[in-house]
């Protein structure tokens, strides 16, 4: 956890985390969630922030990115990053943590146990991908009001 909270310390500056929540899906808890803002303060998407995943169990390449690809298509017209996620990602296993933080409107970086695997870039990209997280139609709306720390 301690190069994790160094990489939120220097790629995004001032943050403190806002709030956390587990993710359940068919009640298996898949991973749990923390939201980095800057000072805490509620989500305001006009400021960075950050996301990070720590696993709870075991989850394949595959199923992180069609599952990432799927949640963009439910909520609109999917960008074409399929390629990007497929080299942003790799199987996961219990205690393994992803950290996603915007960087501007128009790419996300992210990190995986402290190290630094790709950039996501796109047009708007940072909205459409943290808000498969922490937007207004999410998969669960209570898991979203706990990572908002509402």
């Amino acid at each position: 956890m301690l190069a994790q909270a160094s990489v939120i310390d220097s790629a995004l500056s001032e943050a403190e985390l806002r709030g956390k929540a587990i993710f359940r899906f068919v009640g298996l808890p898949i991973y749990e969630a923390r939201l980095f803002t800057i000072d805490g303060a509620p989500l305001d998407w006009s400021r960075d922030f950050g996301i990070e995943l720590e696993y709870l169990r075991k989850v394949g390449k595959k199923d992180l990115v069609g599952s990432t690809m799927d949640e963009f298509a439910r909520n609109g017209p999917p960008p074409p990053v399929q390629d990007q996620l497929a080299r942003c990602f790799d199987d996961v296993s219990k205690g393994d943590r992803y950290l996603a933080i915007t960087q501007g409107r128009n790419q996300v970086g992210f990190w995986r146990n402290g190290v630094p695997v790709c950039t996501l870039r796109h047009p708007q990209i940072s909205q459409r991908f943290m808000s498969i997280f922490v937007g207004n139609n999410t998969r669960s709306a209570s898991f979203t009001r706990r990572l908002k720390g509402e």
